[in-house]
């Protein structure tokens, strides 16, 4: 009697789950309806699941912790068990719209927490009202969440019986909807879930990058979901009425055993070939750094002037803090080169160090400093300059700029009159310009306008740009958020011999505060380095201003928020890692197609086997 009257309380908890009412097949069996209450419990799930994704990408709060966090580093296995439970959430959905809903509201959680910082570019320095500037959030998150929704509804609606090929599809559309997040209109794919996966797949990065990474998380979460799943069918057939499992028909063994059996060494081949390649880790990345070598070491100050940024474009105050102390920096480095052997080869000031036009300026500026620098004794390389500034004119367009200035070029530049605007300095002008910040999108100067920041339309440099020789080393600067793009970094690489040997970063990211946006974008850097086999020197207004090999370690690192500068030495490399050689070739266009074939071909196998059925 005890039994009896407690087997029904068991399976209504489970009912209220599941209750058998439509296939879905993600599930491999009946969810049905969960009513109000477990949609809501599946929404709050997704919801916090999104929220926790943003945080392994850099944890934020440093009062408190959850196993696996350090504040401000990347957790893989917390955005491996995030996923998980969004798998979860969509293996359990009732109907492709419900997965869609619960796909984007996951994403927009994760992505409105990844860049919740934008609130403070345009509330605080913008000036726009606080209940905008949380919609402008949330609007974009949202936006951007349609291509997770999207790839929700489809994975539901053409997920096939065989798990091993649910994981490929799921991996598949989710990878297709971080690649169209990073490139189509212009891309945003800040926050992408690989650069969470920095130390734990970081061995794939020289080889599959950071969208591949992603892809095998993927991968790992889908694995780990079905086996919950797995495992929680098997409970709930256990507890059922006896009676009721005795009446269920037998299935037949015969005909579809050789089917099964191919399907499970499928499988096998699939989660053995995963697990390898994570136990293979070390090997790994020896064999993908097997072609690059070491040329030589560069000797670096890297200045963060942390100028306050509601005053960095003020003439009075941010205009002339920054004229006086960068210039001040400089003339220290040439007093130390005259006189000690480990004197700089290399100072580099961030973006828009010198937030005026070279001819604002004048001979004033211009003409100490360059003599300062074509008066330097002793053979070369002498010491050199990369500082970030904008240029041009209103009748030419004006460019997000960097000058290389050595002390030849110095010398070549007093020879004409001290005229900046015709010097002949190395040039970088930044390739991938930020949407509202560089350049206005159609229909939305209305938007802008609202705010008060230095807006305008730049002109866009050219893809690839020759590097900088100086010093024995080829160096590519890029400016600001232009390090989200490898593949756009890659196109430097296409010709071996020419390809840089050190990359270098100058940014400001005074714009988002004290945040984690500085974490989150020094471990951008660190994917970088990894995916190109090259060290990354970062140097910022506010931080993070660092020296990153090219394993992305970080060996050298700045307090943020403060003044002064980094003193680092840094290994050149050159060679090409995998990741290198494909992409300054094709691009992203391998993954692309990738993961295009794996969805065809598992919706055009699940077509054929159904025709079968049907036949």
């Amino acid at each position: 009697m005890t039994r009896g009257r407690s087997e029904p309380s068991v399976r209504s908890l489970f009912g209220s789950l599941h209750s058998p009412s439509t296939f879905s097949p993600m599930s491999g069996s009946a969810p049905g309806r969960h009513g109000r209450a477990g949609a809501w419990i599946w929404a709050l799930l997704c919801l916090m699941a999104g929220l926790l994704q943003a945080a392994s990408l850099a944890w934020p709060w440093a009062d408190w912790s959850l196993p696996w966090t350090r504040t401000g580093q990347p957790s893989g296995l917390w955005q491996w068990l995030t996923l998980t439970l969004l798998v979860l959430a969509l293996q359990w959905s009732d109907k492709g719209t419900q997965a869609a809903w619960r796909g984007g509201l996951f994403a927009t959680a994760w992505l409105a927490g990844s860049f919740w910082w934008l609130f403070i570019s345009m509330h605080v320095y913008g000036g726009l009202p606080a209940w905008l500037a949380v919609l402008a959030v949330l609007a974009l998150a949202s936006a951007l969440s349609l291509y997770y929704a999207f790839a929700a509804f489809a994975m539901w609606t053409w997920a096939p019986r065989a798990r091993w090929l649910q994981a490929l599809l799921f991996a598949a559309l989710w990878t297709l909807a971080e690649l169209a997040r990073g490139r189509w209109f212009t891309g945003f794919p800040w926050g992408a879930a690989g650069y969470a996966q920095i130390d734990l797949l970081g061995a794939w990065a020289p080889w599959i990058g950071v969208y591949g990474m992603g892809f095998m998380a993927a991968l790992l979460a889908y694995g780990a979901a079905t086996l919950l799943t797995v495992t929680f069918r098997a409970l709930q057939r256990w507890i059922e009425v006896p009676d009721r499992r005795r009446s269920r028909p037998r299935r037949r063994v015969g005909g579809g055993l050789v089917h099964r059996v191919l399907h499970a060494l499928a499988a096998c081949l699939l989660w053995g070939g995963l697990l390898g390649g994570l136990l293979a880790a070390p090997r790994l990345l020896v064999l993908a750094h097997a072609d690059t070598r070491d040329t030589g070491t560069l000797r670096v100050w890297l200045l963060q002037g942390n100028v306050p940024q509601d005053e960095k474009f003020e003439p009075g105050t941010g205009v002339a803090d920054a004229l006086a102390w960068y210039p001040a920096q400089l003339a220290e480095a040439l007093a130390v080169a005259s006189s000690s052997d480990l004197a700089p080869q290399l100072v580099v000031a961030p973006e828009t160090a010198l937030p005026l036009l070279p001819q604002q300026l004048g001979e004033p500026f211009w003409g100490p400093l360059l003599n300062a620098m074509a008066r330097q004794p002793g053979p070369d390389p002498a010491l050199g300059t990369l500082i970030g500034l904008p240029l041009g004119s209103f009748e030419r367009g004006y460019t997000n700029s960097a000058w290389g200035i050595d002390r030849q070029a110095a010398t070549e530049a007093l020879a004409r009159a001290n005229d900046p605007g015709v010097a002949p300095f190395f040039r970088y002008d930044k390739h991938h310009l930020v949407p509202f910040g560089e350049f206005i999108p159609p229909l939305f100067r209305w938007f802008t306008d609202l705010m008060n920041i230095p807006l305008g339309d730049f002109d866009r440099g050219a893809l690839p740009q020759a590097p900088w020789s100086f010093a024995g080393q080829r160096i590519a600067p890029n400016i600001c958020y232009e390090d989200l793009f490898g593949e756009e970094l890659a196109a430097g690489f296409r010709v071996a011999e020419q390809a840089p040997t050190v990359l270098v970063n100058l940014s400001n990211i005074g714009w988002f505060g004290d945040t984690v946006a500085i974490d989150q974008h020094l471990h951008i850097s660190r994917l970088r380095a990894m995916e190109l086999g090259r060290p990354m020197l970062r140097a910022t207004n506010t931080g993070a201003t660092a020296a990153i090999d090219h394993l992305g370690q970080v060996s050298h690192l700045m307090p943020r928020l403060t003044r002064g500068r980094l003193e680092a030495q840094v290994q050149g490399r050159e060679g090409l890692t995998p990741y290198a050689r494909w992409a300054s070739r094709w691009g992203l266009w391998p993954l692309w197609l990738l993961c295009l074939g794996v969805v065809l071909t598992v919706v055009l196998a699940g077509r054929l086997r159904s025709r079968r059925r049907a036949g």
